[in-house]
């Protein structure tokens, strides 16, 4: 059977229309060492800072150092599998974490998956870790108060929806425990809570998600965990990555709260990956750009205006210091990033005060616009008299003679630093904390001893429960005092006055 020529070209023609070419092009390097948690790799040209690198085993490298003739890349599983001369090859995608609704509830791990042996997070949606923050056009100013449940912060040094609070303080006095109740505050608020936990111990955070899920926490939070027997790469992902998986319910207009807990130990592993990498060490040793890393985790916080959905990020991070030394260098760089700071006092805390606040030298920038009416009005004056009680009584201790107007200052300043103690994982109302300190900056404490007040606080939050209930009706509507919300409640004082006394001359006899 012959073909003509024609007939042939035509087959020809046909069969190279239809030749698809197929070429799947792989950029790949090779590694020149390996060790201490870092590898060195040469051959990758075009990759890109913070892209991801996969190394054999399934093991991921996270490349940070693109140098001109290698690539440094820290790796985030065991680099004993890897050796001089493997292959690496590029996955052309940075670092990113599973988000979605899904996540609530549950404790998952610096690059977002559970650890808390519940199953696998049904979720199909992921997020870069690291995220330009919201420009300015975007945001609107800090106003809606995020209520802590504590006293002493939320009158006196106000947080808002949206900000960035430090929270400060050495070791063991208290820090993490200011976070944690504000996280059991949230229950009503409809805020979200993420608790980022960096290089803690594992005995601590199973303690703290206990406490998280025994208090009905864990609905609207979750934890996301590096602790200390971690990798330093896990612990400098950790809490890009709980922002990341608070900014997926942010961009749907909620509310969501985050605590870094603690940046001090997230600088101490950024610091150690850096130096491996042979970074240049500046002051302390850290890297020049610790700066960098801490502000541009924190500037994600952010209320963004109506017109792009109106949620809000807050920020709570938490930074360690040595000896009250908030001049050192984590510190004063995280100090000037935040809108304000909550200073614990190791002295304050060992002499019985808790929350061992210290309202000297705490502040929060946002002051009162980040409170109701009502609370401005009652605790402006407890800021003023706590100040003058601190300096009477630093005179007191020399024991000079004290008139009578001094006396009764230092007297109702004793009361007002009881009442202003608070027992852990018991959040107030603002409505209870605005009838307990309108009380005792009004003179109507000072007859009671020193050591019943705290009985007469528990006692008269009891009485305003069942007594007070259209008072507080009165007070969520209008969110202020008037002349008429004020009267009601000097007589629904001095009615509980009367009974309490009664009922402490009962007990005396």
């Amino acid at each position: 059977m012959r073909f003509s020529t024609e007939e042939i070209i035509s087959v020809l023609k046909e069969q190279i229309g239809r030749y698809q070419q197929d070429l799947d092009i792989q950029e790949s390097g090779t590694v020149l060492e390996v060790g201490d948690g870092i590898a060195r790799v040469f051959g990758l040209e075009k990759v890109m800072m913070g892209e991801l690198l996969l190394f054999p085993h399934d093991i991921y490298g996270l490349a940070l150092n693109l140098e001109e003739d290698n690539v440094g890349c820290v790796l985030l599983g065991d680099e004993t599998l890897i050796k001089e001369g493997d292959l690496v090859q590029r996955t052309k995608r940075v670092v990113e974490v599973p988000v979605g609704d899904a996540m609530i509830g549950r404790v998952v791990n610096a690059l977002g998956q559970p650890i808390d042996g519940k199953g696998p997070i049904n979720t199909s949606e992921f997020r870069p870790v690291e995220q330009v923050a919201s420009g300015i056009s975007k945001r609107e100013p800090v106003k809606v108060p995020l209520q802590t449940g504590i006293k002493a912060i939320d009158a006196m040094i106000p947080i808002g929806r949206g900000q960035r609070e430090l929270i400060i303080g050495d070791r063991q006095t208290g820090k993490t425990a200011i976070a944690i109740d504000t996280i059991l505050n949230q229950s009503e608020s409809g805020v979200i809570c993420i608790y980022v936990c960096i290089g803690q111990k594992a005995s601590t955070l199973a303690q703290i998600v206990e406490t998280l899920e025994s208090k009905g926490a864990m609905k609207y939070s979750l934890v996301v965990a590096a602790t200390a027997d971690e990798s330093a790469p896990l612990l400098y992902l950790a809490p890009f990555s709980g922002c990341a998986i608070g900014e997926y319910f942010l961009a749907k207009g909620k509310d969501v709260l985050v605590v870094y807990d603690d940046l001090s130990k997230h600088a101490t592993a950024y610091r150690a990956m850096s130096l491996l990498l042979r970074r240049p060490p500046g002051r302390e040793a850290y890297p020049g750009d610790v700066f960098y890393l801490h502000s541009r985790l924190l500037e994600r916080a952010v209320k963004l205006s109506k017109e792009n959905g109106g949620g809000s990020l807050t920020a709570l991070p938490i930074v360690e210091t040595l000896a009250g030394d908030v001049s050192a260098y984590i510190p004063t760089n995280v100090i000037s990033i935040t809108d304000g700071q909550i200073i614990l006092s190791t002295e304050l805390f060992f002499g019985g005060v808790r929350p061992a606040v210290n309202v000297g030298l705490s502040v929060s920038r946002v002051g009162g616009s980040a409170q109701i009416k009502a609370m401005k009005q009652v605790a402006g004056r407890l800021r003023i008299d706590l100040a003058q009680f601190r300096e009477l009584e630093a005179f007191a201790q020399f024991g000079a003679e004290l008139d009578k107007s001094t006396q009764g200052r230092l007297n109702r300043g004793y009361r007002i630093v009881e009442i202003l103690k608070q027992e852990q994982y018991h959040p107030l109302t603002t409505f209870e904390q605005v009838v307990l300190i309108y009380a005792v900056t009004n003179g109507y404490l000072d007859d009671i001893p020193i050591d019943e007040i705290r009985r007469f606080e528990k006692e008269f939050l009891h009485f305003m429960s069942m007594e007070g209930q259209d008072f507080y009706k009165k007070l969520q509507e209008t969110k202020a005092l008037d002349q008429e919300s004020i009267s009601k409640l000097v007589t629904l004082i001095k009615e509980f006055k009367d009974r309490f006394k009664k009922g402490s001359q009962s007990q005396n006899k």
